[in-house]
């Protein structure tokens, strides 16, 4: 390999990861704007937020491209080729995240004109804002290739799950309640689906760093394990 090709490997290389920092970015501020234009059912921003994903499907795009290329330009092993296929299920990791918040974007119209009860309003902000703070640390933890970082997103994850399940019970309780009909109030569950997965998916993410940094995956651990068993009982 000359050092031309190899000098463009490493370019390529930090492209792929500064446009996944960049997509990351693009997924924390959709989910603050989305919430926002929910909270004020405000179906024009909802609108320029769906329209916005195409940005984010391009450019996952161009980087999905960029490592097929990557893989193409040399035959990379070891801790190359370990970065270039955890950064390969990263673009799908953040992209689906994008397409949650356009599904709350989508929300936003078929909610227009239910009022929220405050109760229900301070879950929705408080469900945005750990999602946020996941899909940001899972940011940095890839940006920072720190493992230590990846690890906490777990307990995280489960502070947003909890905020889900007394958000879902706060929405049947207003129906029960008279404030919202049982359809607004599927919808508003839904919704709480869509804020709970984004979670799900920055964890995905902090494993993939997890894995870029120390080559092991958590599911890594349960295949030993049976493999372990296996042997145990051929024996």
């Amino acid at each position: 390999m000359t050092e031309e090709v190899r000098t463009e490997f490493h370019q390529l290389m930090d492209e792929v990861r500064a446009d996944l920092v960049q997509m990351g970015g693009m997924v924390a501020e959709g989910i603050s704007a989305v919430t926002a234009a929910l909270l004020a059912g405000d179906i024009g921003s909802a609108d320029q937020i769906i329209a916005a994903d195409d940005e984010l499907d391009l450019l996952s795009l161009e980087a999905e491209e960029k490592c097929v290329q990557l893989l193409a330009l040399q035959q990379p092993v070891a801790v190359d080729l370990r970065t270039i296929l955890t950064d390969l299920r990263m673009i799908s990791e953040i992209e689906r995240s994008g397409d949650l918040v356009t599904n709350i974007a989508k929300a936003v119209a078929r909610l227009h004109g239910v009022e929220l009860e405050p109760r229900l309003r301070g879950l929705i902000d408080r469900m945005r804002e750990q999602a946020v703070k996941l899909t940001a640390k899972a940011m940095d933890a890839y940006a920072e290739r720190d493992a230590g970082l990846a690890s906490v997103l777990n307990d995280m994850d489960d502070v947003l799950d909890d905020l889900h399940n007394t958000y879902i019970v706060a929405v049947f309780e207003s129906h029960e309640l008279g404030k919202i009909i049982i359809q607004h109030a599927v919808q508003l569950a839904v919704v709480g689906r869509f804020y709970e997965r984004i979670g799900d998916h920055a964890v995905n993410v902090a494993e993939r760093v997890e894995f870029l940094v120390t080559g092991e995956l958590p599911e890594h651990l349960g295949a030993n394990r049976a493999r372990a068993r296996r042997e145990q009982e051929e024996m």
